[in-house]
Order: C-alpha cells, then structure tokens, then sequence
C-alpha cells in the first residue's frame, strides 16, 4: 500500500548550507519547510569534502568550517520546526493541474507541494562504490554503505573499510559501551596507518585499539571469499606485499562519496551545462513553482559562492510567496524590529527606553 503524500507548503531538496538558510527565509515568511536529502545528515558537501577545513568568506564569521557553519544553521533554523527527510533522493517531479508539484522518493515517500526550492549543489551525494568484481553481489546483505542496524552486526566479524570521518565514526558507534549487539570482532582496514578524521575521532579510535577492542589492517582488498554463496572473508594485500585471509562476515565501506546530477535533468527544467536556468529577480525556474538556488542554478556572472547563495535563498523565498500565500500581501519586515518576526524566532523583542 503506497504512503500518503506529505501536504507541504515548500520543499527544499538539499540539505546543504543554502538549503538550510532557504529553510530560514521560509520560517521568517511563515513558511515551514520540508527538506529532503541524499546523505544521512544535513551539511551537503561542507561537511562531506571539508568539514574541518577553515571557511573565512561567510559574513560577520571571520572563520568556522564546514562542520561549524552546519550547526550555526540548524541552530538557526531550529524554531521553524523544518521537517528533515534524509538517505533519500527525488527520483520523479511532476507539476499537477492545480498548480501543485508533486515529488517522490528513492525511499517511495512521496510529497505534494505548493513549491520547490532546489538547492542540491553539484547533485546529489552518493557512497563511492568499491571496485572490486562480484563484491556487489552482497549488497543490503553483508555489504553496506551506510552503518547498518546494529543487531545486524551482532556476533558477526565485522569490517570497516575507510580512512575518514565516516568509517572512524562507525567504529566508534559500532563499538559504543551501549551497544548491546556486540559484534564477535570489529577490524577497521585502510591503505595505510593514517587517517583524515577529525582528531577528536582519531584520538578515541586510537584508544580503542589500545584497548584490543578495535583491530586494524593497513592493506588493499584484492579478492573475497565466499563459500556457499556467502561472503566469509576477504583478501588483502599489507603493505609487505604478504596475502592473508580476514574474516569478514559484514564489510561496512566508506570511501567517500561522488557528486550525481541524477534525474534532475528529467524534470523538465532549462539547464544549461548540467545546470539549472533561473532568472535573477526570484531565481524562478522555467516552471512555475520552482526555484533553484546556490551551485545548481545558471545565470548571468553566477559565483559559486555560499555568500551568494544565502542571497538567491533570500530572493528566492519570496518569489515563491505568491503560488504558497497567493491572497496574502508580504510586507518586508526587519527581524532587528519586528515584533512578529521576534515571536517566530522566540525572542523578546527590546522594550524602548522611555
């Protein structure tokens, strides 16, 4: 039986820096959005590419990082009650004919909407695949690209493959003191005993295999095994050119993720090399009800700059006023201000001095 689809006044799909600051604008209109995402958590590629890597063109910020700027926004974003839906791509968006767009899912959630913001940067992020021939055969089984439910690894040998954030952060949380569902081993394998992680991960990493809870392998994956059908153990190659046999009975792979444009170009958007057309008084699209904003859209002297997509996100957000508020007038209000706009934000707005 197919899910019902979410009524929403807006949908944004990315979830990255200009996505969330259009979830802003939005709530400052009285508009609370859907956000709608590839990867497991907001951030896009600030936190994906550079998480940790200083940022010094974000306004009155003199410095942060992709990891900083994120929590900023969903700070920032946190009393519009934005409803994020992530591990999921748009697969379809048709327009209807009561002017309303409707979109599903990679995950069947399907959505109907009064109007669409899309910020999805360069495409959607997806897992790099490991290129070894027949090992996807054990995919959503015994091979997994995002930590799967625990109770899955339990009593198993499990591998992480992956030198960054995400495979140090699996191991972390595959090895928690509270998780019940112990794995009978837990082997983290990279080309080599040095990691991109932040240091905090790689400090409490290191303690791990200190402690003998953690293993670790500096090798390349050459081959598998897998007898019966079912994947037993993997072949590696260390670094002094020895083979050996690693149990295996749940590989977990983190190598990074890769851009996809995906099926945006079906959606019947003007693109212009792998970039969607906008103008530049709303960021509007050539249909109606859709907006594109930040790395995705094109446009006459476009800068692929986040400052300048805050500014499409801000233009943006009321050109979509008319088709998600037709009747109502939108008045510009300055949340310095503004009793109102204190109110949706959840602050007291200064009394004045007599």
């Amino acid at each position: 039986m197919a899910t019902p689809a979410i009524e929403a006044d807006a949908v944004v799909i990315g979830a990255g820096p200009v996505g969330l600051f259009q979830v802003f604008q939005l709530g400052l209109l009285e508009v609370q959005a859907h956000v709608i995402d590839a990867l497991p958590y907001a951030g896009g590629q600030c936190v994906e590419l550079y998480p940790d890597k200083p940022i010094y063109d974000i306004p009155a910020v003199p410095v942060t990082t992709g990891r900083g700027l994120t929590e900023r926004l969903l700070q920032q974003i946190a009393p519009f009650g934005a409803h994020l839906h992530f591990s999921q791509q748009v697969a379809s968006v048709q327009r209807q004919d009561d002017g309303r767009i409707h979109l599903t899912t990679t995950t069947g959630q399907q959505f109907c909407t009064k109007a669409l913001f899309v910020a999805a940067g360069v495409g959607a992020f997806v897992a790099r695949s490991l290129q070894l021939e027949g090992i996807a055969a054990f995919e959503h089984t015994q091979l997994h690209y995002r930590t799967p439910d625990l109770h899955t690894l339990a009593k198993r040998h499990v591998v992480i493959h992956g030198g960054g954030d995400a495979a140090l952060e699996c191991a972390l949380e595959v090895l928690a003191p509270g998780n019940t569902h112990r794995p009978a081993s837990v082997t983290l394998l990279h080309r080599r005993d040095v990691f991109t992680a932040a240091p905090d991960t790689q400090a409490r990493v290191q303690a791990l295999r200190a402690s003998g809870a953690l293993r670790f392998a500096a090798a390349q994956i050459t081959g598998f095994e897998a007898p019966g059908g079912n994947l037993k153990a993997l072949q590696i190659l260390d670094g002094e050119g020895e083979s050996h046999a690693l149990p295996t009975d749940q590989l977990l792979v983190f190598l990074g993720i890769s851009p996809k444009m995906g099926p945006i170009a079906e959606w019947g958007l003007a693109m212009e090399r792998k970039q969607v057309q906008v103008n530049t008084e709303d960021f509007g699209t050539n249909v109606p009800g859709v907006f594109a904003v930040g790395d995705i859209n094109h446009y006459p002297g476009k800068r692929k700059l986040i400052v300048c997509g805050f500014h499409e996100a801000t233009l943006a957000a009321y050109g979509a006023m008319p088709f998600i508020f037709p009747e109502k007038n939108v008045m510009l209000q300055y949340t310095t201000t503004s009793p109102r706009l204190h109110a949706l934000l959840g602050v007291q707005t200064p009394q004045k001095k007599s």
